[in-house]
């Protein structure tokens, strides 16, 4: 068990000795800002004149790593590689101690990150499993340390939260961890002074909000956060995507139009796509198809690629686009290009699937994910039910309705929609509208405290065959089944 912050004042303390210099500290400010270009410059001095000192070679890798994964150049790459590498080499002959220790796992799981994101999956599982070995040892030797329990605190929750078909390659790789150790160690990293805090906070109510439904604690923190720094891209990157996540969208686009912009910031392609999809529910195609056209052509990796083309599609067949340019779009899904990313895997699913959407249906599910729930029901009072109505579209209305009702705090009929979606779907139908539904009565009967029925959703969600969001589905109903016990 993670020592708790009343005994760790007993223990002897390794901050001292393990915080960044001042250069470094400023440079770091600057990375959390995503102004990589005048992060680099603060510590080009500190690293000409203590080149083998941990603090800098730490801070420069995470300014590479971090352009290397907001970029997702694969051009970078080869670069970025070998200059971790060659940090690793200068601080294997360091002496140890807490900082140095932790560099070095902490550059050794980027580098894993780095190459498991561009295919080198041997290496990357290597160093993966070789860095988290590595902060665990860290924290053993320096339990006070807390830069140390951040990162190893996300890599145990990580490790423990995978969905039950990855665990052949946990095996694989000799891992084990619980997510709830994980989250102590982070929550401790969150709360104790360290140069990292903000970041810990930041991952810790991330996670609260993907995987256990309390979004609360991550919009006052990004609101907060970007209040303190209205100069911090990050920040309002959080806000941004939080707001989205949340189904506020007109929030989210303001944040979006008030971020701060310039040449020292490092691109974010990836704003742009999440604006499209903003515009998209606001019902303003021609807008979200410019943005997202900006995107791709910005943009240097290959996810979210099939993504932009389907929400391309959308808006010119919502928009009413010439035929062409509709088809076109849509061509565009089944380019080459990996499905590793659910949005990129539920493409192209409908693009093999080929069937056509319902307009209508369509409409009201891009109207709630931007928080539009009063049009959403408007909009599937003209839904009517044929002969020839498609059983995926059977299922989906009843769905969207709960979905609206859910935002609007109506929970009862929520309820009556979420239950209805699922007899309609029965238990086998390949469509992710069923599992989403008893997951969503599992939150709700958890918020209710009847902690048997949650437990009879949650283990229903779990039983769905596949769906486009298997794996998320299941990672978030596995730990709510867990946070029951």
């Amino acid at each position: 068990m993670a020592p708790q912050p009343s005994q760790l004042a007993e223990q002897p303390s390794a901050t001292a000795a393990g915080e960044l210099t001042p250069a470094s500290r400023r440079a770091y400010a600057e990375v959390l800002k995503l102004r990589l270009g005048p992060a680099r410059e603060l510590l080009r001095s500190e690293l000409a004149s203590a080149p083998k000192a941990a603090s800098p070679l730490l801070v420069a890798n995470c300014i590479d790593f971090a352009e290397l994964i907001l970029s997702q150049d694969p051009s970078r790459f080869d670069a970025s590689e070998e200059a971790q590498e060659a940090r690793l080499e200068v601080l294997d002959k360091q002496p140890a101690n807490a900082l140095r220790d932790y560099a070095r796992a902490e550059i050794t799981l980027h580098l894993g990150l780095s190459q498991l994101l561009f295919k080198h999956v041997v290496m990357g599982g290597y160093h993966l499993r070789s860095g988290y070995r590595q902060m665990q040892d860290v924290v053993k030797h320096y339990p006070g340390f807390m830069p140390a329990r951040k990162t190893l605190g996300i890599s145990q929750f990580a490790v423990g939260s995978l969905p039950e078909g990855y665990h052949w390659l946990l095996s694989l790789l000799g891992l084990t961890a619980d997510s709830n150790e994980g989250l102590r160690n982070l929550a401790l990293a969150a709360t104790q002074p360290n140069d990292f805090q903000t970041e810990s906070q930041i991952y810790l109510s991330l996670i609260r909000e993907g995987y256990y439904k309390k979004p609360e604690e991550a919009l006052r923190l990004a609101e907060r956060l970007h209040a303190q720094q209205p100069d911090n891209l990050l920040f309002s990157y959080l806000l941004i995507s939080i707001n989205k996540r949340q189904h506020h969208g007109e929030a989210a686009l303001a944040a979006y139009r008030t971020r701060p912009a310039g040449p020292g910031y490092q691109p974010v392609p990836y704003l742009r796509h999440m604006a499209a999809d903003l515009l998209l529910y606001q019902g303003d195609y021609a807008a979200s198809e410019r943005e997202n056209l900006t995107f791709l052509r910005e943009y240097k990796g290959v996810h979210y690629r099939k993504d932009a083309a389907f929400k391309l599609y959308l808006a010119a067949w919502l928009g009413g686009a010439p035929p062409p340019a509709v088809a076109r779009y849509r061509a565009q899904i089944n380019e080459p290009g990996p499905t590793d990313v659910e949005e990129d895997n539920y493409a192209q699913h409908y693009y093999h699937e080929a069937q056509a959407l319902n307009p209508i249906l369509t409409r009201a599910r891009l109207q709630t994910d931007g928080g539009y729930n009063q049009q959403a029901l408007a909009t599937l009072r003209s839904f009517r039910v044929t002969p020839t109505t498609l059983w995926r579209d059977r299922i989906e209305e009843p769905y969207r309705r709960a979905r609206a009702f859910q935002g609007l705090g109506r929970l009862d009929s929520a309820w009556f929609y979420f239950e209805r979606t699922q007899t309609v779907a029965g238990p086998k139908a390949p469509y992710y509208f069923a599992p989403q539904a008893a997951l969503q009565q599992g939150y709700m009967a958890k918020d209710a405290g009847k902690k048997a029925q949650a437990r009879f959703y949650f283990e229903k969600a779990l039983r769905y065959p596949w769906h486009e969001y298997k794996n998320s589905t299941d990672a978030k109903a596995t730990l709510a089944l867990r946070e029951l016990k």
